[in-house]
This record gives C-alpha cells, structure tokens and sequence, in this order.
C-alpha cells in the first residue's frame, strides 16, 4: 500500500460534492405541525413523545431543570453541531458530554476547512491512495486531519498547559484560543460557542480521539505534565447533577457519553451518600435495541433500578428508535418553535468549582452522618 503523499493535490474527483454547512434550526411551524398532528404511532409517536417532553416540560421556567446533552455517533461532521449552537444560545442545554471525536471534527470547521457531501459506494482502498478521508457519505483531504492535528499541538504549546485539569477545562480553554485565533468562528463551531456561552463540554473517554492523541504527542516529546484528570469530571458532573432543581438529559446514540451523564445519580447515592433521587427527563435517540443488554440500549425503567431515574417520572421518559440525524434536527426545530423557546443560561462552565465545593461539603456531612451511625450500632 503506497504511503499517503500531505498536501498532494489529489482525489479531487470525490470532492465535488456540496459541502456540508451547519444546520441551524429556526422555529418551523410546518415541523411542529408535522410532529404534533402526523407522528402518530410507533417510532413517529416516540419522537413526538420526544419533542413534547422537551419543549413543554424540560424547557417550562417554572421546573428549571438542569439539562445535559450527550452526543456519540458522527453528529458534528454531518452538520448537526449548528443545532447544539442553536440550543446553546437559547440556554435550551447546560452542559455537553461527548465523544473527543465529535470534538475534534468540529474543529475543522472552526479552522474554516470543507467537508463535502459523497456516497458511500466508493473504493476505499482508493481513497487511501488519493489521501481522501471518508466518514460514510463525507468526504474530506486528509491534509484537514494534519493540520488540526498542528493547530491542537500549537495551541497546547501556546496555553501553556501544566498540571491536571478538568476536559471542560480544557475544552473552555481551546475555545477561547480559537475566538482568539479565527474570530467568528463561533457561528459555526460548537467548542468555540461553547466556551463563549459558558456552557462546559464533557468528554468521558479523552484518549479515544484525535485530541487525545495530540495530548499525548505533547507529554511524549515535550515533556509536559498537562493530563486529563477524569477525577475532576466526575465530580464536577455530579455537582451539576446534585444542584439542579430538576435534571434531564437528551442523549443522542449512546455510549460511554449517555453512561457518564447517567452515573451521576448512583455516584451521589451510592457513593457519596447524598440520596438525589434519579432523573426527572430522559430523553433518547438511539438504533440500539435493549435485547443485547448494552447501556446504549438500556430503556429508562432499568435505569430505574441503578437510581439513575426518579421511578416517580417514568411518563417524562422516552426512547425513539431512530437515526440521530434525522431526529434530532427535528427535535431542535420543534423546540425553538415553542413557547418556552428560550432561557437564561446558566453558564456552569464558570460555576464548577462553587458546585463543587458544596458537593464536597454534602459528602462529607454524609459521611460524617454514617460515621456516627455506625459507632452507635450495637454489634449482635
């Protein structure tokens, strides 16, 4: 197999097609028409269910719930991040868990490099050959792979990481570098949107992306103590989770993202001792079946049994059975469409340490709690 030649001009008969844009929904009263009066039964009615949780109940003021997003599957390189911008600026999510690749995609965009529309039915070894990359039905030069690998690099040298940190940390950091370094690309780029809304991005598994691998060359060959301290993210999640008035998530595929939103509650209870009392809302999209006994496809009501659902709320669950970028542009249509359409962000990127703080203080008032229970057992 000949070795890919960065930055030759080649392949470009695969590049022709339109590129892709992010998608930003606006409202469609035609959608909502469609979702409320036609999606009547079987995965239709699911994804209606879907919609009505989110617009009418997570999104109501009144309930002020504190709303989590997990992404997996390829949503960022087939256009879907315009929708998490969207939601964002409407303060329609509070924070973000995601795969690094969903990340690390997202910068092409942000470093203003085109992704085009293709066909799967192509020869791959081809590809290899012509140094096109392929995503299913997208296309793009791999010379876009190499050189956000050189933008993370430099910028991991310009920060001046040193010690551990958080990935909403370091992801709130890599955002404000790229408001610095491409002004507007905001409009375009969930990390960069992200760090200017305040909202913090999540990653459960940081070395299993290109990111990561970039992490890694910079320990490697310069020596730098910067990591990735997973430590800090389940606490700060648990703190978010433990503050909110209400929670509920929208998980999209499902993953280590959906069981690292979900852990959440077990951590408070189990772990910590702080009985929160599961979910108010979950919402998710999946084409995983609950037959295979995964987490990607286990339902809400054995979420139930982990305490990871309120078992009170069962009727404000939902699973539709669909494709993730069919769904979920819809869903975002829908709800930037209903009465409740916009909130006050509550910019919990620059609240985690107050929040952990008081989790630290709960946990250690229950521990104090079992403590004292404990000595004042009689042994039998």
């Amino acid at each position: 197999m000949p070795h890919r030649a960065p930055g030759a001009p080649r392949g470009q008969q695969y590049l022709t097609g339109k590129p892709i844009r992010c998608y930003r929904p606006q409202g469609s009263p035609h959608i909502r028409q469609l979702v409320d009066e036609g999606f009547q039964a079987f995965n239709a009615a699911r994804l209606a269910e879907a919609c009505q949780i989110f617009a009418d109940k997570m999104l109501d003021p009144v309930n002020n719930a504190t709303i989590g997003l997990t992404i997996a599957g390829a949503m960022t390189p087939a256009g879907l991040g315009g929708c998490v911008i969207e939601l964002m600026d409407r303060g329609l999510i509070d924070f973000i868990i995601s795969t690094g690749a969903n990340l690390y995609h997202d910068l092409h965009y942000a470093l203003n490099f085109t992704l085009r529309r293709g066909s799967p039915f192509v020869n791959d070894v081809d590809l290899y050959e012509q140094g096109v990359i392929r995503i299913y039905d997208v296309l793009f030069p791999a010379t876009v792979l190499l050189e956000t690998d050189t933008y993370i690099r430099e910028f991991l040298v310009r920060e001046g990481l040193d010690g551990p940190l958080s990935t909403a940390e370091f992801h709130g950091r890599l955002g404000r570098d790229l408001l610095e370094q491409r002004p507007g690309c905001e409009e375009y780029s969930v990390v960069a949107r992200a760090a200017q809304a305040g909202v913090p991005i999540y990653t459960s598994s940081p070395g299993d992306s290109s990111i990561g691998m970039n992490v890694a060359y910079h320990e490697l060959i310069n020596g730098s103590r910067f990591m990735i301290d997973p430590n800090r993210d389940v606490n700060e999640v648990c703190a978010m989770v433990l503050a909110g008035q209400q929670n509920g998530c929208v998980i999209l595929g499902g993953g280590s993202p959906k069981n690292f939103y979900l852990q959440a509650q077990p951590t408070l209870w189990e772990v910590y001792g702080i009985p929160k009392g599961g979910n108010d809302y979950f919402i998710q999209i999946t084409t995983d079946q609950v037959v295979w006994g995964g987490l990607s496809g286990a339902t809400p009501s054995e979420a139930v049994s982990w305490g990871k659902v309120n078992p009170g709320v069962l009727p404000d669950t939902v699973v539709a059975y669909c494709d993730s970028t069919i769904a979920f542009p819809l869903m975002c249509e829908y709800a930037v469409g209903s009465p409740h359409n916009r909130r006050p962000r509550k910019e919990l990127l620059h609240h985690r340490d107050e929040l952990v703080a008081d989790l630290k203080r709960q946990a250690m008032a229950a521990r104090a709690t079992r403590e004292t229970a404990g000595a004042g057992a009689t042994p039998e």
